[in-house]
C-alpha cells in the first residue's frame, strides 16, 4: 500500500502558498518527496517536478536551492495580466467536450478563450535544470497533468501509457492556461493546462487505488474551498471560479473514498484567501501570501493530515 501526493493548480500565488504547506508537512514529520506517486497540475506540476527531482519542501519555500532561486527570479516569469491574445481559438475542443458532457461547464468556457501569447520559457528552463539523462525527474512516478485541446482528454505526462515528453515541455503544457499561454504540442497533440478540466485530477488515481497500490491520498488544492468562501469586491469574481473547482474536487474525493482510500485535503484558510486577493497571478502579493501561509500552515496541516509517517 502507498501514499499519493496530489498538488492542484493555483497560478503564481497558489505556488507560493503550496510551497509553505509542503515545508510545514516536512517540519511535522512527513517528507513529501517520499510519496509513492506524485501528481501535479499547472503550478502543481512545477512543484511535483521540483519534489520529484529531489528538492525538499523547505528548499522550495525558502528558495535555498539554486535551481529554485533561478526559477523564481526568471525574467520571463508571467506578469499579473496576460498579454494580448491572438485571433484564434485553439481550445474549442474543450467546449465541444463540455457540450457532449464529457467535461464540466468550466472547461467549456475555458475553450472559448483566444490563443494566449505568453512566454513559457521560464518553465522550459526549469525543466532543463531538473531533468535527468532521460529527460525526466528521478522519482519513478511523477505525473504532470495536461489536457488535449482538441478532445478535452487529460494526459498525465510521465505515466507509462502517456506520450513521452521532455520535462520542460511537460511543465509548460500543464501550465498552458487558456487565453494566457498557447498550447504546447507533444506527440502531435496540442495540450493546454490540465486545470481547465480539473483543479487536481485526483480521480486519475482511481485505477491505482483499485489495484491496491495506493490507499492514501494527500491533496493540496490552492483553488478549492470546501464549504464555500465568501468574498467582497473583486474577490467575488475569484470565488465564482473557485466554486465549480471546489465542486469538482468534492466529487473526485467522494469517488476516491468510495474506492476505499483515505483522503487528506489541505486548502487555503480565509486569511490565505484574503492575502491572495482576486488575481491568483498577482506577483505583487507574493510576500504577503508567503508570510500568511507560513503563519497558518502550522495549524492547517495537522488538522487536515492525520498520518504523517512515511509509507515507504
Amino acid at each position: 500500500m502507498g501514499r499519493a501526493l496530489v498538488i492542484g493548480c493555483g497560478g503564481t500565488l497558489g505556488f507560493a502558498w503550496t510551497a509553505a504547506v509542503l515545508a510545514e508537512l516536512e517540519r511535522q514529520g512527513w517528507d513529501p518527496r517520499t510519496a509513492d506517486l506524485l501528481v501535479g497540475t499547472s503550478a502543481g506540476a512545477e512543484l511535483v517536478a521540483l519534489l520529484g527531482a529531489g528538492i525538499s519542501g523547505s528548499a522550495i519555500d525558502g528558495a535555498s536551492d539554486p535551481r529554485v532561486a533561478a526559477h523564481l527570479s526568471a525574467p520571463s516569469a508571467p506578469r499579473s495580466t496576460p498579454g494580448l491574445p491572438r485571433p484564434s481559438f485553439p481550445g474549442l475542443g474543450l467546449t465541444r467536450a463540455a457540450l457532449a458532457r464529457r467535461t464540466d461547464l468550466l472547461a467549456g468556457l475555458a475553450g472559448l478563450l483566444p490563443r494566449g501569447n505568453g512566454d513559457a520559457g521560464w518553465l522550459r528552463e526549469l525543466g532543463e535544470s531538473l531533468a535527468d539523462a532521460d529527460g525526466w525527474v528521478t522519482h519513478p512516478d511523477t505525473w504532470l497533468v495536461a489536457a488535449d485541446a482538441r478532445t478535452g482528454e487529460r494526459l498525465p505526462l510521465g505515466r507509462s501509457d502517456a506520450p513521452r515528453a521532455h520535462l520542460g515541455a511537460a511543465i509548460a503544457a500543464s501550465w498552458a492556461i487558456p487565453g494566457w499561454f498557447p498550447p504546447v504540442e507533444i506527440d502531435g497533440r496540442p495540450l493546454l493546462d490540465g486545470g481547465s478540466i480539473s483543479p487536481t485530477s485526483a480521480d486519475l488515481l482511481l485505477p491505482e487505488i483499485a489495484s491496491g497500490r495506493i490507499d492514501e491520498v494527500v491533496i493540496v488544492a490552492p483553488m478549492s474551498s470546501h464549504g464555500g468562501a465568501p468574498g467582497r469586491g473583486l474577490a467575488r469574481a475569484e470565488r465564482l471560479l473557485r466554486h465549480p473547482m471546489t465542486r469538482r474536487l468534492d466529487r473526485e474525493i467522494a469517488a476516491i473514498r468510495a474506492a476505499g482510500a483515505r483522503v487528506s485535503r489541505i486548502e487555503p484558510t480565509p486569511a490565505d484567501l484574503a492575502a491572495m486577493g482576486a488575481n491568483f497571478m498577482d506577483a505583487s502579493r507574493l510576500e504577503l501570501v508567503r508570510e500568511t501561509a507560513r503563519q497558518h500552515a502550522t495549524s492547517l496541516v495537522p488538522r487536515r493530515l492525520k498520518t504523517l509517517e512515511p509509507t515507504r
